[in-house]
């Protein structure tokens, strides 16, 4: 066991550490990532090719959301495939991922997650259009699957000579294996998140959380086709009523809201040193945390951008940029501002979900830790079902169209879902960003030559 976690927090290092420092004077250096390295200046380049479009084709994107309800057979609709990912955007990240964010990196880091949402929404675009141009139908589930493993699998396929395509890409196996390993990851981290909320609130055994969460989960994964069915339900009402409750709380406390801006944007440059060490740590902080939020670049949304029926690819990628902004710009958001808008006195030294059912409670009394504990059970819920949901297309590249093959990763990832109620809370947040760094790293190998086909099918979306 301390081996796996040494491996672990080795990869981690490698991924999410120093790759190098840049003096900023005084003393201060900025730590600059590997993901970070790509992920920003990805994020830049495709927000420049497709000329600004969170921005320039925000209202398309609002119209898309609203009208693209259709389906066909077993297939989703664009609205539908929008829901499968925004359950695991609006998810763990939205709270596990902000608090992390706001505890190591201070309430600048906030900004950096604004940031990398909005180059982000351009990444998402790209990859989820070349999911809908590379998606073949999916004989066990019915409908399309799609993703990374497949256009990768495709473009490696084309560089080959001429009659040697292969049935199987190593860059295509690397990413789907990777993909696996991040959905088990998080599943820790549903399970250690739930379980830790659930003590504080009604002060509940971990142990026994644990068990009724993985009890349900079994129940409702172990079916055929019961997640969009859940998520279509369930998304809409969490999100609604998380949205509605925090904006009830800022209109509470509109007068602390210029001086959160005020802190906000100043620990944002360095301006103000926080607890972390600086620019440093409020930069790598909010661009990791959003990251593991919005998803865009890592391969995980287009996973479900495939399994959509879209009268042009180009509307599913205007879809899932638009759930990109959903998640950071307001989701992320309300989380901080619930902590933020707490004394600061009140939360000093608390981490985790310690610290935000700590400022529900300043807020609401007792019912702000129920509400918060219950819905995490939602998010989390959610985002169980909608990564397993992802796993569908990863598990059929790596072993075939098999209900075996389904149904093993389905238990391996309840069971890690059981052993992230009992584990440490660092360990199963590194293991999720190995995944996802590796995700990353494998899918933007992938997209820059593929760029252009996504980019010419918003360029005939548009004429």
């Amino acid at each position: 066991m301390q081996l796996c976690v040494s491996v672990i927090e080795s990869v981690y290092r490698f991924l999410w550490g120093d790759l190098f420092q840049v003096p900023l004077g005084d003393g201060k250096v900025l730590g600059i990532s590997l993901l970070v390295l790509l992920l920003l200046p990805t994020g830049l380049y495709f927000t420049i090719r497709t000329r600004a479009l969170p921005i320039r084709k925000l209202k398309e994107m609002l119209r898309l959301t609203i009208t693209s309800q259709e389906k066909t057979g077993g297939a989703l609709s664009g609205f539908q495939s929008l829901i499968v990912s925004t359950a695991t955007r609006v998810g763990m990240g939205n709270l596990v991922g902000v608090v992390a964010a706001i505890s190591a990196g201070g309430a600048g880091a906030i900004f950096w997650m604004w940031v990398t949402a909005l180059i982000g929404s351009s990444t998402a675009y790209i990859e989820a259009t070349l999911a809908q141009l590379y998606k073949e139908p999916d004989p066990l589930y019915g409908g399309y699957r799609g993703g990374p493993a497949y256009y990768i699998h495709a473009f490696v396929n084309r560089r080959r000579k001429k009659g040697k395509g292969a049935r199987k890409s190593l860059l295509a196996v690397l990413f789907a294996v990777s993909g696996l390993i991040c959905w088990c990851g998080i599943s820790q981290v549903i399970g250690n998140s739930v379980s830790t909320a659930f003590d504080n609130a009604f002060h509940i055994p971990p142990e026994v959380t644990t068990v009724l969460l993985v009890t349900l989960a079994a129940v409702i994964v172990l079916r055929k086709n019961a997640t969009v069915k859940v998520l279509d339900i369930l998304v809409p009402i969490m999100a609604g009523c998380y949205f509605f409750l925090t904006l009830f709380l800022i209109f509470k406390n509109i007068t602390l809201l210029p001086g959160i801006f005020q802190r906000i944007f100043s620990e944002a440059f360095g301006l103000r040193q926080v607890a972390a060490g600086g620019f440093g740590a409020v930069l790598m902080n909010g661009v990791k945390r959003g990251l593991f939020s919005n998803e865009a670049g890592s391969g995980s949304a287009p996973c479900s951008a495939a399994a959509a029926v879209c009268s042009h690819p180009a509307q599913m990628g205007l879809l899932q940029a638009f759930g990109v902004l959903v998640d950071t710009i307001v989701i992320c958001t309300c989380t901080a501002m619930i902590m933020l808008l707490a004394p600061e006195q009140q939360i000093a030294g608390l981490e985790g979900m310690d610290l935000l059912q700590m400022a529900m409670t300043w807020h609401l009394g007792s019912f702000g830790s129920i509400f918060i504990a219950v819905i995490l059970w939602l998010f989390s819920f959610s985002t169980f079902i909608g990564i397993l949901f992802y796993a569908r297309s990863n598990v059929a590249y790596l072993f075939g169209d098999s209900w075996v093959s389904q149904t093993a990763y389905k238990l391996l990832a309840l069971l890690m879902l059981f052993i992230g109620g009992l584990a440490e809370y660092t360990v199963v947040w590194d293991l999720g960003d190995v995944g996802v760094g590796l995700m990353t790293i494998f899918n933007l190998i992938i997209l820059y030559p593929l760029s252009k086909e996504a980019l010419g099918a918003l360029q005939e979306y548009e004429q």
